[in-house]
């Protein structure tokens, strides 16, 4: 008696046991459903459309270097389901902004470099980097200039000057050496030239110089890029050398690498390397400051 009761209540325990596996595993599927939800809601909740943020951070998933992406990667490092993002691929392929291979990997398509070159096109250095230099002025209270390199000499593009009577005198069109100045060592640095200080310049993207082409002014300038990381120019701030200390330069270099970093990214250019600068730049600032007599901190930083 007692055996065929008990194997009466294994059908019973295993029914049991089978209605808590698929409760379960309903609960799981709503969880996932509410956290999609929630994501989405999170992306909404600041403006936009949720999709087309979706098929942005899958075109920003492609980074210097890729050549192409298979789908699973694309998904890890935008936190998206395959699913999803294959679904918005086909709205993407369809509009040339990406391209599939056989393999079934992906790569960006055509449409973006229309984009860019329309951008291209349109942008103007002045729009860009006049704001940028007043901004300069205005924090550091010194003069600003951009120079473009003009086969073996330097020429001055933009230029805002110092609110100081005392001051360099420098004009929008003004022709200087190459070899001498912080602007055209950047510029040399950036353009080929071997050994020191080229070396050091390309590893920092800041240099300064004192004296070098005028005896009474000194220099700071940063170089700025666009697209495939091509040298636009040079950023310099100067001044005279009674108002520029070791404690200007320090904090100049920071204002500066920013600048170079906002203005590369404006043109289409990939301002990675000059923000690796920066931040070994700020660091070295933080153990200065640790240091008795070393450079202070101020409100620069």
């Amino acid at each position: 008696m007692k055996t065929d009761t008990a194997a009466s209540l294994i059908p019973q325990k295993r029914s049991r046991l089978q209605s808590v596996i698929a409760q379960r595993q309903i609960t799981s599927r709503v969880s996932q459903r509410e956290t999609s939800a929630n994501r989405d809601r999170t992306q909404t909740a600041i403006g936009g459309v949720a999709a087309v943020d979706r098929a942005l951070a899958i075109l920003g998933a492609f980074r210097p270097g890729d050549t192409a992406l298979p789908l699973y990667e694309i998904a890890r490092r935008c936190n998206l389901y395959k699913s999803t993002v294959l679904r918005i691929a086909q709205s993407l392929l369809r509009h040339n902004y990406l391209q599939r291979l056989e393999n079934g990997s992906y790569q960006i398509g055509p449409a973006p470099l229309i984009l860019g070159a329309l951008y291209q096109h349109s942008v103007k250095l002045g729009d860009l980097l006049l704001p940028l230099m007043r901004e300069l002025v205005d924090q550091t209270g010194e003069s600003m200039s951009v120079y473009l390199r003009n086969g073996d000499v330097r020429v001055c593009l933009h230029r805002v000057d110092s609110p100081h009577a005392v001051r360099d005198n420098e004009r929008e069109g003004d022709v200087l050496p190459l070899e001498r100045g912080s602007g055209g060592r950047i510029l040399l640095a950036f353009t080929g030239v071997k050994g020191e200080p080229y070396d050091t310049i390309r590893t920092e993207y800041c240099h300064t110089s004192v004296g070098e082409r005028d005896p009474d002014t000194a220099g700071i300038s940063v170089p700025f890029f666009g697209p495939g990381q091509a040298l636009v120019g040079a950023m310099s701030l100067t001044g005279p050398r009674s108002r520029i200390d070791e404690t200007f330069i320090a904090n100049a270099r920071v204002l500066l690498l920013r600048a170079a970093a906002r203005a590369t990214h404006s043109l289409g250019g990939d301002a990675s390397a000059i923000n690796q600068s920066l931040a070994a730049t700020l660091a070295g600032k933080q153990r200065s400051a640790r240091i008795p007599g070393s450079i202070p901190r101020s409100r620069w930083s």
